[in-house]
């Protein structure tokens, strides 16, 4: 059954997330909606994103924790789990 990843901005109000982290996400979740992996109806910020129709748990736990890591600075999980397409 298809699963959703998320990750949200909401839980912890005091920290603040640098407009560039957006840009990153943005740049992650437009591959996967165009790709058909995720639904269009995904969010991809600015508080709140979630990822809709993942194909399996472990995928939708990897985005997840992608998305978190990206929230606090860590590009490094999401370029592993969505590399930059050329």
């Amino acid at each position: 059954m298809p699963g959703a990843g998320e990750a949200d901005a909401l839980a912890a109000p005091q920290h603040t997330v640098d407009p560039a982290v957006y840009d990153a996400v943005r740049e992650g979740v437009i591959p996967l909606i165009r790709s058909g992996e995720i639904r269009p109806d995904s969010s991809a910020g600015p508080v709140y994103f979630v990822l809709h129709d993942v194909d399996s748990e472990g995928r939708a736990r990897a985005l997840a924790a992608a998305l978190h890591a990206v929230l606090y600075g860590d590009l490094e999980p999401l370029v592993r789990a969505v590399p930059p397409t050329s």
